[in-house]
């Protein structure tokens, strides 16, 4: 509280406290604690509007004042990327919640940005219905996974959430509360601030949602979002996941493109390749069934098994308890004899390889060259380094040790970049520690920033929203 303390006898802030009192209520305005931090850096006071019109309130006091404005949802990335430049108002949307229109026969439904995700799948599951989204972060809020453009295994067959965006309504720097998308396109017209920026981008066909969608992966950057129209869709009847274990990058490459050559529709592909843990050092005869068609296989008993599998490649399929067993037998068959079949995902299913502290890295990369990838990140660390995520599009997740040096980060991340410069891919640090923050270039080339750059002007002219947050310290 000493970092609240410190500004409370500047002119107008009691002023600023009374008023965000008025505006949320007494119990949901306050000043910043230690915990109410974004990246590192904290904010001044924390604001918990009740609905939509209280948060533009508040906005609106921020642009009066000055202010910068940072939103949160649960918290759950809110050191993912830059730390802002400062944070005035941190604009807790917790209370921006509830699935406003349910679903009645109708493949939408409008979603308060502050409800968390595991809230709507347990309300649309009374009703027989889904989310196609997994977001591997616990606990996380609707606006916070599309503020992140966070997405989870079903991305490799429904996209990412940012992908089945519908509309969204969303506050402007000043406060304006505007509707884009599915009900809102109309609008546009006279949605000044709107249509410009979809001048900006001039590439989609529904200029509500090229807007809308570039709101998302903007940390709330450009808006603050209110409410998002979601697609949903009737939950499968059966799901069962066919798991094959892996050695080799290479080998992972052969069978995901086995697997997608199948054609057998699969809902997720994904890749768990931790670091490998030797077996115990004790004879085991060739013949052993735990040893047999090893690549590693023991040529004389007596010698040790050498390290374990190196992980996995799982694919889940959904559908039809039939259609499903049908083609799962048929994907055994792809896999080879090695593969089985499971009704329940591997622990490790829908969660990230790295662990707070840790450098999280994400790699995007075709397909064809997700191996090369990690081969790269490989040599560049000097040894194995943990790989997870949606092999079957090419997108994984890789840890680095948070006690490695700044320098030495900054060392694999040109070697990695290097390689899938020339494979049209990118890695892009998620999350680090503070000097590993400070010190690297997070996002490596980004061919799109002139046109990030431009919106940001036209959004938000007086950089009162997340400041620095973006690429290019927008």
């Amino acid at each position: 509280m000493a970092a609240a303390a410190s500004f409370t006898d500047r002119p107008g802030a009691l002023e600023i406290t009374q008023r965000l009192a008025e505006i949320c209520g007494p119990p949901f305005a306050r000043f910043a604690g230690p915990a109410d931090e974004v990246a590192g850096r904290t904010a001044r006071w924390v604001a918990v509007p009740g609905g939509p019109h209280a948060a533009a309130e508040v906005l609106r006091l921020a642009a009066a004042h000055q202010l910068t404005v940072v939103a949160r949802g649960a918290g759950t990335k809110i050191d993912w990327g830059a730390a802002p430049a400062q944070v005035d108002i941190m604009l807790d949307t917790g209370r921006l919640a509830g699935i406003w229109h349910e679903p009645q026969g109708s493949p939408l439904a409008e979603i308060g940005a502050g409800t968390p995700i595991r809230a709507v799948q347990a309300t649309l599951d009374r009703t027989g219905q889904r989310l196609p989204i997994d977001a591997p972060s616990p606990g996380a809020t609707l606006g916070g996974v599309l503020a992140a453009d966070e997405a989870g295994p079903l991305r490799h067959r429904h996209g990412s959430p940012c992908a089945q965006l519908v509309g969204v309504r969303y506050l402007d720097a000043d406060g304006e509360l505007v509707s884009l998308g599915a009900a809102g396109t109309a609008l546009l017209g006279r949605a000044g601030p709107a249509g410009g920026a979809a001048a900006l981008l001039g590439t989609g066909q529904v200029p509500g949602l090229d807007v809308a969608r570039l709101l998302c992966g903007s940390q709330g950057g450009l808006g603050v979002l209110v409410s998002a129209t979601m697609r949903v869709q009737a939950v499968p009847a059966s799901r069962v996941w066919v798991t094959r274990p892996v050695w080799t990058p290479l080998e992972v490459h052969d069978l995901v493109r086995a697997v997608l050559a199948a054609r057998l529709d699969p809902a997720a592909v994904e890749l768990d390749l931790p670091v490998p843990v030797p077996l115990p050092r004790r004879p085991v005869h060739p013949d052993h069934p735990s040893v047999v068609g090893r690549p590693d296989h023991p040529a004389v008993a007596g010698r040790s098994a050498g390290p374990a599998a190196a992980g996995s490649l799982v694919a889940l399929l959904e559908g039809g308890p039939a259609d499903v067993a049908e083609r799962a037998e048929r994907l055994v068959a792809v896999l080879g004899g090695e593969a089985v079949v499971g009704h329940a995902a591997p622990e490790w299913w829908g969660h990230y390889p790295f662990a707070p502290g840790e450098t999280a890295l994400r790699i995007e990369v075709p397909i064809n060259d997700l191996h090369a990838a990690v081969y790269a990140l490989r040599d560049a660390a000097g040894g194995p380094v943990p790989v997870r995520g949606s092999a079957g599009i090419g997108t994984v997740h890789a840890a680095l040790p948070g006690s490695l040096p700044p320098e030495r980060v900054a060392s694999i991340l040109a070697a990695v970049r290097g390689v899938l410069l020339a494979r049209q891919g990118r890695c892009v640090v998620v999350a680090a520690p503070a000097p590993v923050r400070r010190a690297v270039d997070l996002w490596g080339d980004l061919p799109t920033l002139p046109r990030l750059r431009a919106a940001k002007e036209h959004l938000d002219p007086h950089q009162r929203l997340a400041p620095g947050r973006l690429p290019g310290g927008l």
